[in-house]
Parts: structure tokens; sequence; C-alpha cells
């Protein structure tokens, strides 16, 4: 599970995309080991959630945003 995360503008993204990056490359391991659809399914709706997570990161990063995400959004 993530901890939560204290660091503020770009450096503070950065570890977050970090973070995110890894969560989505356990996504990825649970997928492969999943033989229930079910399981399946919802390792699918996890990657996917990783996925944008990690875009909305990188496009945060790009635009030189970082200060007062914390309060916008849950996660980090």
């Amino acid at each position: 599970m993530r901890q939560p995360r204290h660091e503020t503008g770009l450096e503070g993204l950065r570890q977050e995309l970090h973070a995110a990056q890894r969560d989505l490359a356990l996504a990825y391991g649970r997928f492969n080991r999943a033989v229930d659809p079910e399981l399946v399914e919802s390792c699918v709706y996890r990657i996917s959630a990783e996925q944008a997570r990690c875009n909305y990161l990188i496009r945060a990063i790009r635009s030189g945003l970082g200060s007062g995400l914390e309060e916008e959004t849950p996660w980090i």
C-alpha cells in the first residue's frame, strides 16, 4: 500500500510517478498470475486505473504543475 506523500512541487510529482509506475508493474504481475475470469477482469480495471494515474502525473510534470495537488487528488 502506498504511504502518504508530503513533498510538493515537481519533485513530489516525480516521486508519485515512480510509485505509480511500481503499482502499474504490480498490477501487470497480478494480471499475469490471475486464473479466475473475475480476477482477470479486476486486474484489467486496475491496470487501466494505474495507466490513467501515470498519464495524469506525466502531464502534470510536463506542464510544471505541483503546488496544491495534494488537496485535489486523494492518492497523493
